[in-house]
C-alpha cells in the first residue's frame, strides 16, 4: 500500500477550491432568476412535481435540479446549486494535468479558474454551459488518470449538458487534428528517430507482441469507458427511467447546436471581443506572451494550447447563434497559457528581496497612477482637450514604466527588474480581475451592467412578490392564497415567481370577469366592471449595448455602468381587497 501524505501543494489546491466555493455560493439565491434561468428551473420543477414537460436541450441540469426540488422544495438557491458546485470542482482539474503543466503553473491555474470572471458568472447562473465545460474537462482528467469508470460517467454527463458541449468537442477535435498535422507529425518523426538510435545501441529488440498488447489494452480501456458512458446516458438521461423524455432532450441538444449555424441570435461579435478585453485582461497579457515565447521555442504544449484557444475563439465568433458564454471554451487554454507564463516568475534564484520588493512597489504605483488617469477621462467627451491630455499622460506613464524597467536592468540586475515588473503587473491585474469577477458574479451592490449576465435581467421581482404576499395575507390569513390572472404576458421569470400560486394565464379578459389579482403589461387597460387599483413594477432591464456611445463604453469599462432599457408590468388588485374599501365582509376570491 502506498503512503499518500498531504503536502503543501494539496493544501493550496484545497484553498483554491474553498475560494471557488465561497465566490460561487455567496448570496447565490439573492438575485431573482432571469427568463433564461427561470425557463430551465421551471422545467425541473415540473419534473419534480411528477409532470412530463418537454425538456429542453440541457437534460443534465433539468433532471439533477429536479431531484433537489423534490427533496428540499424549489428556490433560487437550489436552482443555481448544481452550476455553482460543478463550477467549483473545475478548479481542481489542474491537479490532474500537473505532470504536463508543472506544479507552480498548475496551482496558478487553479486559483485563476477560481477567480475567472466568465466562469464565475456561468457558475452562478441556472442552466448555464458550465456543466458541459466542467464535466468534459473532468472526463478528460479522469481518462488521463486511468479512472475509466469516472471518465465514462463524466463523459455521459457532459453529453447530457446541452448544446454547449458540442462547441467544446468541435473545438478540441479541430485543434487536435491541426496539432497532429503540423506539430504531432514532426514530434512523431523525432520520437521514431530517437527510438531507432536506441534500438541500434541496445542489444534488446522490440517484440511485435508488445505492440499488439498495447493496442489491446487501449481497446479495453475504450470499451470500459464507453460502457459507463452509455450507462450514464441511459440512467441519468432518463432519471433512472422516471423521465424518459430526457433522452429525447439529449438528441435535441445535437440538433439545437447545428440549428444555431443558421439561426442568428442578434449578439454582435464585437461584444465577445469586448468581453474578452474587459474581463480577461490578465489572461490576454500573459497568455499572449507565453504564446509568442512558445512559438519561438517551438514548444509543442504551447502550440497545442494556442491552437485550441484560437479555434475555440473563431468558432464562438463565427457561430450565428453566438452568446458571450461561448467564449468559455477559449478561456481554458488562454488561462493555461497565462499560468505557464506566470509560473516562470516564481523562480527567484539570484534575486535580492529588497530589489524585488522595490521594483514591485514602483510598478504597482505607476499602474495605479495610470488607472486614475483613465478614470479621470470618464464623463469627458473623448475628443475634448481634457480627455486627449489624460490619454497622453496615460501613454507617457506606460512608456516611463518600460524605461524604468530597462534602467533598473542596467543599474541593478536584469532578473530583478524583470521579476519586479512582472510581479507588480500581476498584482495590479489580479485586483482588476477580482473586481471584474465580483461584478460578473452579481456580488456588487448596486448591481452593474455585465456582458456575461443573461439578458434581460429581472429587476423588481422581490418587490412584486412582497406586494402579492401582503395582499394575500391581509385577505386570507396566509400568503400564496389568492388566485392570480396573468394577461398577455409570456415571462418564464414571472411563471417561476408565481410557481406556488394558483395562476390562470389568458390573452384577454371579458368585461364580466372580476379576478382578484391581475398582472398585465404596463399601459394595458382592464375595462372590467369591478374597480381596481394598480401599481407598476420594473420587470425587465437590460444594458443598451447597441446604442452606447464611445464615452459610455469607457464609463462601462471603468465602472461597469451603462444606460438601461427598462420594461414594466402592472399589478392590478380588486378594490375590495384593501382595508379602506368600506367592505365589512371577506372579499370573494
Amino acid at each position: 500500500m502506498t503512503n499518500r501524505r498531504l503536502t503543501l501543494e494539496h493544501a493550496l489546491y484545497a484553498l483554491a477550491f474553498a475560494l471557488a466555493l465561497t465566490l460561487r455560493f455567496l448570496h447565490l439565491g439573492a438575485l431573482p432568476l432571469s427568463d433564461f434561468e427561470a425557463d430551465w428551473a421551471f422545467q425541473a420543477l415540473q419534473v419534480a412535481r411528477g409532470a412530463h414537460p418537454a425538456i429542453g436541450p440541457n437534460p443534465a441540469y433539468v433532471l439533477l435540479t429536479s431531484i433537489l426540488f423534490y427533496i428540499f422544495g424549489a428556490g433560487n438557491f437550489l436552482a443555481r446549486f448544481w452550476p455553482a458546485l460543478v463550477g467549483s470542482i473545475l478548479v481542481l482539474t489542474p491537479f490532474f494535468f500537473r505532470d504536463r503543466l508543472g506544479c507552480a503553473p498548475g496551482l496558478i491555474l487553479a486559483f485563476a479558474l477560481a477567480l475567472e470572471p466568465g466562469l464565475l458568472a456561468l457558475s452562478r447562473a441556472a442552466g448555464s454551459s458550465i456543466l458541459a465545460i466542467s464535466f468534459l474537462v473532468l472526463a478528460w482528467a479522469m481518462g488521463r488518470e486511468r479512472y475509466l469508470p469516472l471518465a465514462g460517467i463524466f463523459g455521459g454527463l457532459a453529453l447530457l449538458s446541452g448544446s454547449a458541449v458540442w462547441m467544446g468537442l468541435l473545438s478540441l477535435a479541430l485543434a487536435w487534428f491541426i496539432w497532429q498535422a503540423f506539430v504531432g507529425r514532426r514530434g512523431k518523426t523525432d520520437d521514431q528517430q530517437q527510438t531507432a538510435s536506441e534500438d541500434q545501441s541496445s542489444p534488446v529488440t522490440r517484440h511485435p507482441s508488445l505492440e499488439t498488447a498495447h493496442w489491446s489494452l487501449v481497446s479495453k480501456h475504450w470499451k470500459i469507458t464507453l460502457v459507463y458512458l452509455l450507462g450514464t446516458l441511459l440512467l441519468a438521461g432518463s432519471l433512472f427511467l422516471l423521465a424518459p423524455n430526457g433522452l429525447s432532450a439529449f438528441v435535441a441538444s445535437i440538433l439545437a447546436y447545428f440549428k444555431g449555424w443558421w439561426t442568428p441570435s442578434g449578439e454582435r461579435a464585437a461584444h465577445l471581443l469586448t468581453a474578452l478585453a474587459a474581463y480577461q485582461l490578465m489572461a490576454l497579457v500573459f497568455g499572449l506572451v507565453a504564446l509568442v515565447r512558445g512559438l519561438l521555442r517551438k514548444d509543442r504544449l504551447v502550440i497545442g494550447l494556442g491552437s485550441w484557444m484560437l479555434i475555440a475563439m473563431l468558432l464562438a465568433l463565427a457561430y450565428p447563434a453566438r452568446q458571450v458564454a461561448d467564449l468559455a471554451w477559449a478561456l481554458l487554454p488562454l488561462w493555461t497559457l497565462a499560468a505557464l507564463e506566470l509560473g516562470r516568475y516564481t523562480r527567484m534564484e539570484g534575486v535580492r528581496g529588497w530589489e524585488l520588493a522595490g521594483v514591485t512597489a514602483l510598478t504597482i504605483s505607476i499602474l495605479v497612477f495610470a488607472w486614475l488617469n483613465l478614470t479621470a477621462v470618464v464623463g469627458q467627451a473623448l475628443d475634448s482637450q481634457v480627455a486627449q491630455t489624460r490619454f497622453l499622460i496615460l501613454s507617457a506613464t506606460l512608456l516611463i514604466l518600460g524605461l524604468i524597467r530597462i534602467l533598473l536592468a542596467f543599474s541593478w540586475s536584469t532578473e530583478g527588474a524583470r521579476l519586479g515588473v512582472a510581479w507588480g503587473g500581476t498584482a495590479f491585474l489580479v485586483a482588476f480581475t477580482l473586481g471584474a469577477s465580483t461584478g460578473a458574479g452579481g456580488l456588487r451592490q448596486p448591481l452593474t451592467a455585465e456582458l456575461w449576465s443573461p439578458s434581460p435581467q429581472t429587476a423588481q421581482a422581490d418587490l412584486l412578490q412582497k406586494t402579492l404576499d401582503d395582499l394575500s395575507d391581509w385577505n386570507k390569513g396566509h400568503v400564496e392564497s389568492l388566485p392570480v390572472t396573468v394577461v398577455g404576458l409570456d415571462s418564464p421569470a414571472l411563471r417561476w415567481l408565481l410557481r406556488d400560486w394558483e395562476v390562470k394565464e389568458a390573452d384577454a379578459l371579458s368585461p364580466a370577469d372580476s379576478p382578484a389579482l391581475v398582472i398585465a403589461s404596463q399601459g394595458m387597460e382592464l375595462n372590467l366592471s369591478a374597480a381596481y387599483r394598480g401599481e407598476d413594477f420594473v420587470w425587465y432591464q437590460s444594458p443598451n449595448w447597441d446604442e452606447a456611445l464611445p464615452e459610455e463604453w469607457l464609463r462601462w469599462f471603468v465602472y461597469r455602468q451603462m444606460p438601461q432599457q427598462k420594461e414594466s408590468l402592472t399589478l392590478w388588485a380588486r378594490g375590495d381587497l384593501f382595508f379602506d374599501s368600506g367592505q365589512t365582509t371577506s372579499p370573494a376570491p
